[in-house]
């Protein structure tokens, strides 16, 4: 511990931080990384460190397993193991005897990380902090290199990602001995995922593009990081505007269900506890690829099933595309102006965006719903019986017999349907 005690002792803590600072140095020249940073900083100050993200994914550590029961003791870690920084700030948590802080890892006014140091059985001091300030800005300093060098990484994966989905990336046996390379396997059903961040509501304030750039970076970082948990040979690329994850489905059970499973167990990795300033998303999964030839199509599924699902379940879904409905037939026809003239031809001025329009489709929807039973629809919609009555004619005047046609229904119904998606 790095406490004052007079001159001496300061001019001792003193000569502890520089030699700190310079044995990080030294580690930061020769190429180390930030795990050999925590263990330097852990040694020479007695206290556990951990590296961590913004939002406090740890990256790396030297924490013995009673300083990580002390965090979760104390409830500063969520149950996908994500250390809720948001609850320890600067100024520090009281932790049995001891202390747990958290300090920011910054390069050029943006954050880059948190530092996380833990003494449970001290405080900690202020020579501590001046010593962990020191490590916070050697460490920015490997992790503006790690960036650099893996935002190379990821573009040059990114862009053979997409060549398979685009089938311009080679045969399969190349392609498989390349994906290979990047510590993937590409040789087993998968099930592709397709991760959005919802876009901000109506209500929000304006976002540079800046902020949504670092959201998107730690959003596929959370990805990845909780993808090598699960398996280290999944692929989990950025594609700027969402993730996308090939995650494998355990063979002999059965597929759907094994694949929802894995699924399910990424989304809640990721999302945590929505702690740390993390953004809501929404994700679309394919059906089960069973090979690289049918990887294409899966990528196309889980594109629509995210898109689908944002529309018809709102921001935050997790949406299966074989778990679509009606949907699912739909989202297959990929012409958008065919689906919009469908819905003009059948809805007529009820296709239209007017308020009035809106009103009539949402009793139209209650009356299908109920068969046309109309005194049933009336009390759904609290509607006098009479009104209900009148809005039924209205109805039947604008798109023909409803109430006896059974075909003019079912093609009303899919008209909803399809507006659902392709509006």
């Amino acid at each position: 511990m790095l406490i004052g005690n007079g001159d001496g002792g300061a001019a001792e803590a003193l000569a502890r931080v520089d030699a700190l600072h310079t044995g990080l140095t030294q580690i930061a020249l020769e190429g180390g990384d930030l795990r050999g940073i925590a263990a330097e900083v852990a040694r020479v100050l007695d206290v556990g460190i951990l590296v961590t993200s913004t939002d406090g994914r740890e990256r790396a550590g030297a924490l013995v397993d009673e300083q990580r029961a002390q965090l979760a003791a104390h409830d500063l870690v969520d149950p996908s193991g994500r250390v809720r920084v948001e609850r320890i700030g600067g100024h520090g948590v009281v932790v049995g005897d001891g202390e747990v802080r958290t300090l920011r890892v910054a390069a050029a006014g943006t954050d880059l990380a948190r530092l996380v140091c833990v003494r449970p059985g001290a405080p900690i001091s202020s020579d501590d902090v001046h010593a962990l300030e020191r490590a916070a800005a050697i460490a920015a300093l490997v992790i503006t290199r790690e960036q650099a060098v893996s935002a190379v990484e990821n573009k040059y994966q990114g862009d053979f990602l997409r060549d398979v989905f685009l089938r311009r990336a080679g045969g399969e046996e190349y392609v498989a001995e390349h994906a290979d390379t990047f510590g993937w396997d590409l040789r087993r059903p998968v099930v592709v995922v397709a991760a959005e961040i919802d876009p901000p509501g109506p209500d929000d304030a304006p976002v540079a593009r800046a902020v949504r750039r670092q959201w998107q970076e730690r959003f596929a970082a959370a990805w990845r990081q909780v993808g090598r948990g699960v398996d280290a040979g999944i692929p989990c690329v950025d594609f700027s505007s969402e993730v996308v994850s090939l995650l494998p489905v355990p063979t002999g059970a059965d597929e759907t269900v094994a694949g929802e499973a894995v699924v399910r167990r990424m989304v809640t990795g990721v999302a945590g506890d929505k702690g740390g300033g993390r953004r809501p998303f929404s994700v679309g999964v394919s059906r089960v690829a069973a090979d690289l030839e049918d990887l294409p199509g899966a990528y196309a599924q889980a594109r629509r099933a995210v898109e689908v699902g944002r529309r018809v379940h709102g921001g935050g879904s997790t949406t299966f595309f074989d778990q679509l409905g009606l949907h699912r037939l739909i989202a297959l026809i990929t012409d958008d102006r065919e689906l919009q003239a469908f819905t003009r031809d059948v809805l007529g001025p009820l296709a239209t965006s007017t308020t009035e329009a809106a009103d009539l489709r949402e009793t139209l929807q209650v009356l299908l719903d109920t068969n046309f039973n109309v005194a049933e629809a009336a009390r759904v919609q609290f509607f006098h019986y009479n009104t209900m009555r009148y809005r039924v004619a209205k109805l039947e005047r604008l798109l023909g017999p409803l109430s006896s046609d059974p075909h003019l229904r079912l093609d009303v119904a899919v008209a909803l349907r399809v507006l659902e998606i392709a509006t």
